[in-house]
């Protein structure tokens, strides 16, 4: 696993061996941040259930001012804590060792983010809730991009009862992206 683009381009990352981690492609990582890429500048971003943190590095490495990295497994944060230093965006960052959930029920109001990527356990939906929370949020506004990365069979449509809409998807050979707004 690497970073594909930007200051940090071609650095290899650490991953973690878990059947609890899977970590996106570098051609899926580089077709999602293809699609964002005009977006990245100087923003805010929230890494929910950020595996090795590769996501949020990409994005830091692209131009993004923080990235918010959230992950429930210790493990998983030694890994982003090691990518982060060894890249030299420790500055940057915040990691938190929490549920995503927890996390969003927790988190400072003062940071507004401009896009939140999350990438939970297929085929579990676990992506309802922190979309429910995030609806009631003043963490996230119409303009912020949410990404969901999904088994190709996850409904996401689930969450627009919650005051959102679709505006993207993209479909590769097993997962999806799924891109919306408030």
């Amino acid at each position: 696993m690497r970073v594909i683009a930007g200051e940090k381009r071609h650095m290899n990352l650490l991953t973690l061996d878990s059947l609890d981690i899977r970590p996106t492609t570098d051609k899926i990582k580089e077709t999602l941040f293809n699609i964002i890429q005009f977006d990245l500048n100087d923003i805010n971003f929230l890494d929910l259930f950020a595996g090795s943190g590769a996501i949020g590095i990409e994005a830091l490495s692209r131009g993004a001012k923080t990235a918010t990295f959230v992950e429930i497994n210790r493990k998983a944060v030694d890994v982003i804590n090691y990518n982060l230093e060894k890249t030299g965006f420790l500055n940057r960052a915040k990691v938190i060792n929490k549920s995503a959930i927890n996390y969003l029920l927790s988190m400072d109001n003062d940071i507004k983010f401009d896009i939140v990527f999350m990438d939970p356990p297929y085929n579990a939906d676990l992506y309802v809730e922190p979309m429910k929370i995030l609806s009631g949020s003043n963490n996230i506004d119409k303009r912020t991009i949410i990404i969901i990365e999904s088994s190709k069979n996850d409904e996401i449509k689930k969450v627009l009862p919650f005051g959102y809409e679709i505006f993207k998807e993209k479909i590769y050979k097993n997962n999806k992206h799924t891109f919306l707004r408030k």
